[in-house]
């Protein structure tokens, strides 16, 4: 038998979080004395391991509760949550290869290219990585909190493809030499917006104005078009003065 402390120490978690696993039925121990202490047995904290290493692959405590309390396999259970481990340390190394690109691109002043920079991820976590510079610097800088905000991690996603679809086809156009006026580029912006609306976004031709305004002014976003194509901020706001002229 273990009581509740030797538990903790030896799973590496604390006896508030055993308390929370009992108190919603996710891990009973064996025996509780008349005395009020836990106590568990070897099947309590082989249970403990498979709790702990679905709450490593992000299951909610609800969701491993409906798993555990299944007949399972044990067998077949580790080895399915061995491969799905594996599969997240290769999505971390994922990542970490994309920031060590960012953090050497930084020191060299080396552009990435777009597919690099908008690389999508497949766990909050990953994006709440890659977008903690950014909210950093608008908590910094305007107060504005977004750290705590829900991703959803598909569309935030698809709303990367987009975006890096978008910024590349509109660096084309500058590189080419398109007028702010030209059909196309106003189309391209028409296609934008129109997925920005689909999204809940901001997407009035004012909106996107705004934005390109916002860019000119705010370091950090500016230093980040600018890297990708010197001038890109400017056109860019160019062509939503264009834009927004033209949808009147």
């Amino acid at each position: 038998m273990y009581t509740v402390h030797e538990v903790a120490k030896i799973a590496h978690t604390t006896v508030k979080t055993l308390h929370h696993y009992h108190k919603i039925g996710l891990l009973i121990p064996v025996q509780t004395t008349e005395a009020g202490y836990r106590l568990y047995e070897k099947k309590d904290l082989e249970r403990l391991q498979q709790i702990l290493f679905y709450k490593e692959l992000d299951f909610s405590l609800k969701e491993i509760k409906q798993l555990l309390d299944g007949e399972i396999d044990r067998e077949n259970t580790l080895i399915q949550q061995k491969y799905l481990l594996e599969q997240k340390v290769e999505r971390f190394k994922g990542l970490i290869r994309t920031i060590s690109s960012s953090i050497k691109s930084a020191k060299e002043g080396v552009d990435l290219d777009m597919e690099t920079l908008f690389k999508g991820f497949e766990t909050e976590e990953e994006w709440q990585a890659a977008l903690k510079e950014q909210n950093d610097h608008l908590k910094k800088e305007y107060d504005l909190d977004l750290s705590n905000e829900t991703i959803d991690v598909e569309s935030m996603n698809d709303s990367a493809m987009e975006a890096r679809a978008f910024n590349e086809e509109m660096i084309r156009f500058l590189q080419e030499g398109f007028s702010i006026n030209d059909p196309k580029v106003l189309d391209c912006v028409k296609k934008h917006l129109s997925f920005l609306e689909k999204k809940g976004h901001p997407s009035t031709p004012q909106d996107f104005l705004n934005q390109t305004e916002f860019f000119i002014v705010d370091d950090y976003h500016r230093n980040m078009l600018e890297q990708w194509q010197v001038g890109y901020t400017y056109f860019l706001n160019k062509v939503a003065a264009s834009y927004l002229a033209n949808s009147k």
